[in-house]
């Protein structure tokens, strides 16, 4: 039911659109327009300073905020430009374009784009954020709800070529959203990146704007607002989008569509797939092609002396697999390589714990991480390892470059050596705390918790992780890369690349804090036998230290698969190079390997796009091997949960704005509410109802509005999945694809063809068109769900029996929503495509992988608060520093209990 408040709006809505359109095409002689505008209201601010800089003429009138100047609707419009035949535009973006354009500004085709960023995503956000400074007087957290719309603002300005949004001079989208955020930046609020002060203080000073600001906003402060944010509906702020979650909200439900939308979607749709072709198969070996994308994809190396962890998987090879099998779905022509990086202290120690050698320990666990990569369906197109000849070679053609370059300095240097394990400590293997910020368990090289690089010996108390012994400090001669002397070759590289590529807020900001803080010679031998030979002579007895050798290991692997590797590695002009990586490995991907490769000068590819995600925590704490806390790769397939699920979940709680964390409570419920009863449950009903309505044969389809409605709907998405995959947008994309079936279950909902197919002639023909429209919404998401959950992907298009063309006409050229599956095209056998996760079995596996000392505590925590007997509480207390006893000695440290401070409690 339609109330009569919203068909007014939507009359004065379509009101709007004809006389705005009407108006473009013949402008109106300057003069005969009136302006109406009240004080204190924001969106005045922008149409003002509009009318100002375009010098329109225009009569700008003053009315109080209750003032109806738009006759046909029930509630007050302002602004509002009255047009000379009497009809008006009551948007102030529309205004604003209208004016532009009638003082002869060109459109731009990235306007648009930017005003719906401004109405969808920027608008909403300072209505909260008003709301909460202006009435609550609660100013920090409303800076805090703009830091996201702000951020992004600062990333556009950064990578664009003009000092304005879309050009040189003030434009249109500029206006707007100078006028938008007026209110907060004018009080310097929130904390603004670089690009967006001078962005906006350079519209600040336009003598339009100061005038506008004179008219508009009399008084100074966010006191001026109050008349206007106490007449707006209190912004419900549970129902904002949690940028962390794909779960859709009040804020994404409803999307106006225009009749023009409707009929350019219907349009596309018609088209049907005629002139497609099928997706060419790959064959190897890839190589670039002249006139095509060529992207080259890594993920840093897993180290090979352990298995690898769901954090593990989804900060490396299961996000760029996910971009990988995307790119391709684009056209694009995609290598993504891997491998195990197995040299170092951390693969001795571990063989001598098994009594191998480093070698067979090696090639025991590649062979175990590949069967873990190949059960999570990540789609390598080579995954090597580091322990080859190729790596020995290249590794020593670097040196060797940088060497004669001048680009290398000896010097001694102070060393932890552990006494009781007869060598010196690797970096990963002793731990401490850091000197910068304290933070007790500090590595060797770098601190996780305020990110700055340590050298070992400016630890505090240190302590060998394999026998927890204090290591003594010992000298030795080693080899060190000149950072400083490459730092300007680095910077200068760096603000190209930062500007042009789709690097993470994370990459750039932790960049940018090693080239603040000045970059010192960084050390690249190491006292150790296991590891890349140093080939110089003085060196002999050294090898490579790993953040030097292992970066190496993507072009020796890349060797390894084909011997024309230098047309990736080799080739800045034609490829671009994506890392994908977690957090912590980002100065070594973005300060020492491409130093390294910028000294060598042999026109190596450097990497264009950096995408660092947070950390993935386990439930409310950290994975843990030796505690049993946490799934591992080789755990995962035992649990009875498909691998399509696994790689649900992760990538829905994908970490890629800050840490997250997985949860087998929330696991359970994405698995049932979103793949099972909104994507799967729309999915399978609309193959059912082809196969038992109309026997197996998609039926003649009849586009009303409401379809035509939903195919621009759908499109819209589509787009949007487009545009945020494009730039890496994992997680937000799988939203899109969700709010995609979302639409359809509403749709199907509405029609309900099961009762339709009953009735007469026109609701058969009716049940016909909701159920030809949703198979083939079904197809599309097949299409799009192919880059995160393959399986379930080919399962959907084998039982639609979908044409191979459906991908290119979908994604390739920026994506097109057809019906690929026209009248009469059978399909195939429909069945259920997931199943429900029950609370028993997701009860046991979270016990199963929660670790035993846990549940063991909790156990004397309940007998206390249960006043149980003494001895009852004595026995599972001994038994709890038993089992800690044993975690100590498989940690390595002291099993002895430290003893307690005087005039503190045990």
């Amino acid at each position: 039911t339609i109330s009569k408040d919203i068909l007014k709006l939507l009359l004065g809505l379509f009101s709007f659109i004809y006389t705005f359109y009407t108006f473009i095409q013949h402008p109106v002689p300057a003069g005969l327009m009136k302006l109406y505008i009240s004080e204190g209201n924001p969106h005045c601010l922008k149409v003002v300073a509009a009318v100002e800089l375009t010098l329109v003429q225009c009569d700008v009138q003053c009315v109080n905020h209750e003032e109806r100047v738009v006759p046909f609707l029930s509630r007050p419009a302002l602004p509002a430009l009255l047009l000379p035949s009497g009809g008006h535009l009551f948007s102030s973006n529309a205004i604003c374009q209208y004016l532009f354009e009638t003082s002869g500004r060109k459109p731009n085709p990235l306007i648009n784009q930017w005003l719906e960023w401004e109405t969808t995503e920027l608008q909403p956000a300072l209505l909260q954020a008003l709301h909460m400074a202006v009435l609550q007087g609660k100013a920090t957290e409303a800076s805090k709800i703009l830091q996201g719309p702000l951020s992004y603002l600062d990333q556009c300005l950064s990578k664009g070529t003009t000092p304005c949004l879309t050009e040189e001079s003030v434009s249109v989208v500029d206006v707007v959203l100078w006028g938008a955020l007026h209110p907060f930046l004018s009080d310097s609020s929130p904390a603004l990146g670089g690009c967006v002060q001078a962005w906006f203080e350079r519209l600040a000073g336009e003598e339009a704007c100061q005038a506008a600001v004179l008219k508009v906003l009399p008084g100074k402060g966010l006191e001026v607002l109050k008349p206007f944010v106490q007449r707006q509906p209190a912004p419900a702020s549970s129902q904002r989008r949690d940028p962390q979650s794909c779960n859709s909200t009040a804020e994404d439900a409803v999307r106006v569509v225009s009749e023009e939308e409707m009929e350019a979607a219907a349009l596309t749709w018609s088209r049907g797939l005629t002139a497609c072709t099928e997706p060419p198969e790959k064959s190897h070996p890839i190589l670039p092609q002249e006139g095509r994308r060529n992207l080259l994809l890594t993920s840093a190396l897993p180290y090979v002396n352990n298995v690898p962890h769901l954090g593990n998987i989804i900060g490396c090879v299961l996000s760029a697999d996910v971009f990988a099998r995307y790119g391709r779905l684009r056209g694009w022509n995609v290598l993504y390589v891997c491998g195990t990086d197995e040299y170092g202290t951390a693969t001795e120690n571990k063989a001598r714990e098994e009594g191998l050698t480093p070698q067979q320990i090696c090639d025991k666990y590649h062979a175990v991480h590949a069967e873990i990569y190949s059960w999570f369906q990540v789609d390598f197109d080579f995954f090597g390892r580091t322990t080859t000849p190729k790596q020995t070679e290249i590794a020593q053609d670097i040196f060797w470059r940088l060497h004669e370059r001048g680009f290398l300095l000896e010097d001694t240097v102070e060393q932890l050596r552990c006494e009781g394990c007869r060598r010196f400590l690797a970096d990963r293997f002793v731990e401490g705390g850091c000197p910068h910020c304290s933070y007790p368990e500090a590595r060797g090289d770098q601190c996780d918790k305020c990110g700055k690089l340590i050298n070992a010996v400016e630890l505090k108390n240190p302590l060998c992780k394999v026998c927890s012994k204090t290591p003594i400090i010992q000298s030795s001669k080693h080899l060190f890369l000149d950072l400083p002397k490459l730092e300007s070759q680095l910077e200068q590289w760096l603000d190209k690349s930062t500007a042009a590529g789709d690097w993470t807020p994370n990459a750039k900001q932790i960049t940018r804090s090693w080239l603040r803080d000045g970059l010192k010679p960084r050390c690249i031998t190491r006292d150790l036998k296991w590891g890349t030979p140093v080939p110089h002579p003085d060196f002999k007895d050294k090898v490579f230290y790993v953040w030097f050798d292992a970066p190496i290991g993507y072009l020796s692997i890349t060797a390894n698969y084909t011997d024309q590797w230098e047309k990736w590695w080799k080739n800045p002009e034609q490829v671009e190079l994506y890392n994908f990586m977690a957090k912590d490995n980002v100065p070594f991907h973005s300060v020492v390997f491409p130093s390294s490769l910028l000294g060598a000068q042999d026109n190596y590819t450097l990497v264009n796009h950096l995408v660092a995600t947070e950390y993935l925590n386990y439930e409310d704490t950290k994975f843990s091997k030796s505690r049993g806390v946490g799934v591992f790769g080789d755990m995962a397939k035992d649990t009875g949960v498909p691998s399509d699920v696994w790689r649900f979940y992760l990538l829905y709680v994908r970490p890629e704005g800050q840490d997250s964390a997985f949860s087998w409570a929330d696991m359970a419920l994405k698995n049932n509410s979103e793949l099972l009863n909104n994507l799967g449950n729309f999915i399978n009903r609309a193959g059912m109802f082809v196969t038992k309505f109309f026997e197996g044969c998609v039926p003649a389809m009849e586009l009303l509005a409401e379809d035509k409605t939903l195919l621009a709907q759908v499109g819209w998405e589509l787009r949007q999945y487009i545009s945020l995959m494009d730039k890496v947008k994992i997680r937000d994309g799988l939203k899109h694809i969700l709010n995609i079936s979302r639409h359809g279950n509403q749709y199907i909902q509405i029609n309900e063809p099961w009762k339709k197919i009953k009735g007469g002639d026109q609701d058969r023909c009716r049940a016909g068109t909701v159920t030809g429209v949703s198979v083939n919404i079904a197809c599309l998401l097949s299409v799009l769900l192919q880059p995160y959950i393959p399986t379930t992907s080919r399962t959907i298009r084998e039982q639609l029996n979908a044409p191979a063309a459906c991908v290119s006409t979908m994604l390739h050229a920026g994506g097109s929503f057809v019906c690929s599956l026209p009248a009469g095209h059978a399909i195939g056998t429909v069945s259920p495509l997931f199943q429900k996760l029950e609370a028993d079995h997701i009860e046991a596996l979270k016990k199963k992988f929660g670790g035993q000392q846990v549940h063991d505590g909790d156990k004397v925590r309940v007998l206390k608060g249960q006043k149980a007997e003494k001895a009852a509480i004595t026995l599972e207390v001994n038994k709890l520093l038993d089992l800690k006893k044993q975690l100590a000695l498989a940690e390595g440290k002291s099993a002895e209990p430290t003893a307690p401070q005087k005039g503190k409690k045990k």
